[in-house]
């Protein structure tokens, strides 16, 4: 029952990400935006690995993190040879921890505070975390440190993004992360955190979208009020975060 749970949640996850191909040529060309050949990025949380794909295919190097251990024997099989994946989590510091998996729900396991607050939280009540992983944890610094200085950071971790980010103690010229509206706490805390590294200005993908809802990069004192104003049952979404005005 366990396997067939997991396997379950995987055709999940590939329906839902590769059931659309016009959804990647988009991100595709979101990506293309900020990268280009030889660049150097980062997917952690690369799950299903559409988002390593569509960074690939801007001629970038990429460096995919996963820490679901079918994730990852999957991104194992199917990844293009020249993609670096390690198997495993980003957080504060190097180390292990417990991963709260959902088996059928896989793209929401985490290491953060959504699988505690997910009984409450809008849109999430029909999700159960029923299994648990113990995992290897990296940083992005070590990540830096073995690979070199990547041009984007995508960062998709269900919550616990402001703990990636505390392992990173220099800017990087575009960092984009995962905001749930069902729990603001953690965007709002990527957002300060950003903003203590560095003059970074911020735009936003609501949901699937392939492009900035705003017309110009604003400041984090803006990104934090609309972070603030949004509804908890609205959709999730990405925001961008890039140095300079």
């Amino acid at each position: 029952m366990s396997s067939l749970r997991t396997a379950l949640g995987l055709g999940r996850s590939l329906a839902i990400y590769y059931g659309r191909p016009w959804r990647q040529r988009g991100l595709a060309d979101l990506y293309r935006g900020f990268l280009g050949p030889g660049d150097l990025a980062f997917d952690i949380g690369a799950h299903v690995g559409n988002r390593t794909r569509a960074m690939r295919r801007s001629g970038a190097r990429v460096v995919a993190v996963e820490p679901q251990g079918a994730f990852a024997a999957f991104l194992r099989m199917t990844l293009p040879g020249d993609v670096t994946l390690i198997e495993g989590a980003c957080g504060a510091t190097v180390g292990e921890a417990d991963l709260a998996v959902s088996r059928l729900h896989p793209t929401v396991s985490s290491l953060g505070p959504l699988p505690g607050a997910g009984a409450q939280a809008p849109g999430f009540s029909h999700v159960r975390w029923d299994a648990r992983q113990r995992v290897s944890v990296t940083t992005l610094d070590a990540l830096i440190a073995a690979h070199g200085l990547p041009r984007l950071i995508k960062i998709d971790v269900e919550g616990a993004e402001p703990e990636v980010l505390a392992g990173l103690s220099q800017p990087v010229p575009v960092v984009a992360f995962e905001y749930l509206p069902a729990l603001p706490g953690p965007a709002a805390a990527a957002v300060s955190r950003l903003e203590a590294l560095g003059p970074y200005s911020f735009n936003v993908v609501q949901g699937e979208a392939r492009r900035f809802l705003w017309d110009d990069w604003r400041t984090a004192a803006a990104a934090h009020d609309w972070l603030a104003a949004r509804a908890p049952d609205e959709g999730s979404g990405d925001l961008y975060a890039r140095i300079g005005p």
